[in-house]
């Protein structure tokens, strides 16, 4: 089923909760209603996929079409070998998808539990929590391309995924629509404990288990992260960045008590952008009705009417001082508009 609207109030359509209106927003329930789209000549001009809202910032008004998916079909398509594959459309709450695979016994989502968005955020931007990532169980990825009018399958080794990155935040950006995802989960116990408190927390609630880890990983996210129900933001706002190994090594030096992490590449090493932007003197601080949250300070909130210019202002004023301080710039990690 198509609904579409025009000039439409995107403030309850975007997790920030700042006011902005789309000239069309059009709302689709099923991937095969795209080429009839297609045909009626709604890809022509600007579009963009708007789904959950929780990874985006509006600046301005949207002058384009908005499309919103809507269909929430979960499939199990085979279950063989000790392993699991599961076909999401990109409509499911991601957090749902997480339930579903930790009441059956699939390993390999709980450590991603909590996180907001739905699953067709969830190649877009590789999300990753407490040390796994979503490439991790990604099989497959279908798409649409308003362009040719084709429905494709992309291999993971097509999505070009990297640290919170995807060839949708480049060469498919604004050309490809994720319509669904395949996932492969394991019926063997295969814990990921290694990151933070995971592991005090998971044997706090009696020991490990799926159950036991995906209560640990919402209890941590639940006592750093503002819900964004009640207070709008968009998750981390800021990645953390990667540096040569000479260089996190000098900065460590310097700063013994920052905190550095291994990444693929034995060359480089991840910063933590939250200790920066502490260190900078930014957590807990307002510019206005914007804010830095106060537990976790690659959080910024709307601190209630704050517009998303004013937002972007706060970025901004945070890149700034980081970068004097440490020679590092910070990147965004959210899509503004």
């Amino acid at each position: 089923m198509i609904s579409i609207s025009e000039h439409t109030d995107l403030t309850q359509l975007n997790s920030f909760g700042v006011t902005a209106r789309g000239t069309r927003l059009i709302r689709f329930s099923a991937a095969n209603e795209l080429p009839s789209l297609r045909e009626k000549g709604y890809f022509e001009g600007d579009w963009m996929i708007l789904s959950g809202g929780n990874n985006i910032l509006f600046t301005q008004d949207y002058a384009g079409t908005l499309f919103h998916p809507e269909e929430r079909h979960i499939e199990v398509l085979s279950r063989e070998g000790g392993s699991v594959r599961i076909k999401a459309s990109a409509g499911v709450e991601w957090d749902d998808l997480v339930e579903l695979t930790v009441a059956n016994g699939w390993w390999g989502a709980e450590n991603l539990s909590l996180i907001p968005g739905w699953v067709g955020a969830a190649p877009v931007q590789n999300i990753g929590a407490y040390g796994a990532e979503a490439k991790q169980l990604i099989e497959s990825v279908d798409i649409y391309l308003p362009e040719t009018g084709v429905f494709r399958t992309l291999d993971p080794r097509e999505c070009n995924f990297g640290y919170r990155e995807s060839i949708f935040k480049h060469e498919l950006k604004g050309r490809a629509i994720v319509t669904a995802v395949t996932l492969r989960f394991s019926e063997s116990p295969r814990p990921e404990l290694g990151y933070g408190d995971l592991l005090r927390e998971t044997e706090a609630r009696g020991g490990v288990s799926l159950r036991n880890i995906r209560d640990a990983v919402i209890a941590i996210r639940r006592s750093k992260l503002p819900d964004p129900k009640t207070t709008g933001n968009a998750g981390s706002f800021f990645k953390n960045p990667t540096v040569e190994r000479s260089r996190a090594e000098k900065l460590k030096a310097q700063y013994p008590d920052l905190p550095l992490y291994p990444t693929a590449d034995p060359n480089r090493q991840k910063l933590a952008a939250g200790w920066m932007i502490e260190r900078a003197g930014w957590k807990g601080r307002n510019l206005g009705r914007a804010g830095v949250h106060d537990r976790q300070a690659l959080v910024l909130i709307n601190l209630g009417g704050a517009s998303g210019q004013e937002i972007i202002e706060l970025a901004r004023a945070v890149q700034h001082d980081v970068e004097a301080l440490f020679g590092i710039r910070i990147e965004t990690e959210v899509n503004i508009i």
